[in-house]
């Protein structure tokens, strides 16, 4: 599709989906949600193209960056609503979705690096309102310490901290990191080979899933409709070079960590909003683990180790989603669209 097709289409979408994510839209025979099961813009990004979704007019432009195992649709409550005042960008890192496999490693500088030349290339300019979710966190965060001159603000939601966190808290990540790439690669491995997928641990009372319904939060998605839940399924079912993307990511969170407190940068007046659930790796809360003295300690420093990033900034807040999972996009959407605007407004300000 040439670019201004994509455009035009992306454009159709944008007041349907906001209305329709006000009502709440299910599994219609026409749902607002389907822009994220076709490919939106491929972008060259230094030699793979990257799929974006624009929507919206108007700078700052925000910029979303998902969490592990996550990609574009994960903004699909908040993007519309926030395109009604200026240009939202979601995409899919190297790999996932409907971009392009990425060259390896899959470091975090090396995907904040191919975003930069890909908005670039989009003609999308900053400066840019920088908005991540989990993992993403460590994605745009070094966007900002390589690119801060293009930066307008950041929101973290609900971000990994482990570079800010704990020594021995960082270490037991690692270990649990380990564990799930083994996993990650045996369900990879089943995929290439047109194999059975190995099953998911089973849910009291719900039925079988395996391995490929492990993506964002769990696919089906009761936020999405039908036919963007099939779409990610097949995906997920079909595309070995996301399993090889994702393994990558998680084999280099301790380098990317580690670069992140190399490379710490000031963010000077510019406005940064930290939005914690206190339940970060928890993604429903109806599966929130026992609140046992453990994992209320890990809760406890999680949510210490992100208020680490306020002295970034002397414009800095922490906010507190007070029933949330990690998904705050989610489960309380209006609480980050709220911090969106606020950075928003503070940032035309300067």
């Amino acid at each position: 599709m040439r670019q201004s097709q994509t455009r035009i289409l992306l454009a159709v979408f944008v007041s349907t989906i906001a209305v329709s994510t006000q009502q709440g839209v299910g599994g219609g025979s026409s749902p607002a949600d389907m822009i994220y099961a076709q490919v939106g813009q491929l972008v060259d990004a230094g030699g793979s193209r990257l799929n974006l979704y624009c929507m919206g007019s108007g700078s700052p432009t925000v910029v979303f960056d998902s969490g592990w195992e996550d990609w574009a649709p994960a903004w699909s409550t908040v993007q519309p609503q926030i395109a009604r005042w200026t240009r939202a960008c979601s995409y899919d890192r190297a790999g996932a979705g409907f971009s392009d496999p990425g060259p390896m490693p899959r470091t975090s500088m090396r995907i904040a690096t191919e975003l930069h030349t890909a908005l670039h290339g989009a003609h999308i300019a900053g400066p840019y309102i920088l908005v991540a979710n989990a993992f993403g966190g460590d994605n745009l965060r070094a966007f900002a310490d390589l690119y801060m001159g293009e930066v307008a603000g950041l929101v973290m939601d609900d971000a990994d901290s482990d570079d800010v966190g704990p020594k021995a808290m960082q270490e037991d990540q690692h270990q649990r990191e380990v564990q799930i790439v083994s996993r990650l690669r045996d369900c990879r491995d089943a995929v290439a080979d047109h194999k059975p997928l190995p099953a998911l641990p089973p849910r009291p009372g719900q039925p079988q899933r395996t391995c490929a319904q492990q993506f964002f939060r769990g696919i089906p998605e009761a936020s999405w409709s039908q036919e963007l839940n099939a779409k990610l399924l097949e995906i997920a079912q079909t595309r070995v070079a996301m399993y090889d993307a994702y393994l990558s990511e998680m084999e280099q969170m301790p380098a990317d960590e580690t670069w992140l407190q190399q490379h710490r940068r000031s963010f000077g007046s510019r406005p940064i909003r930290v939005l914690t659930s206190g339940n970060h790796g928890v993604g429903h809360l109806e599966s929130k683990p026992p609140d046992t003295p453990k994992h209320l300690e890990y809760e406890q420093q999680t949510t210490l180790a992100q208020a680490r990033w306020l002295p970034l900034s002397s414009n800095s807040k922490q906010i507190f989603a007070r029933n949330s999972s990690e998904y705050i996009q989610f489960d309380e959407p209006e609480t980050l669209i709220n911090a969106v605007r606020e950075v928003y407004d503070q940032s035309k300000n300067r």
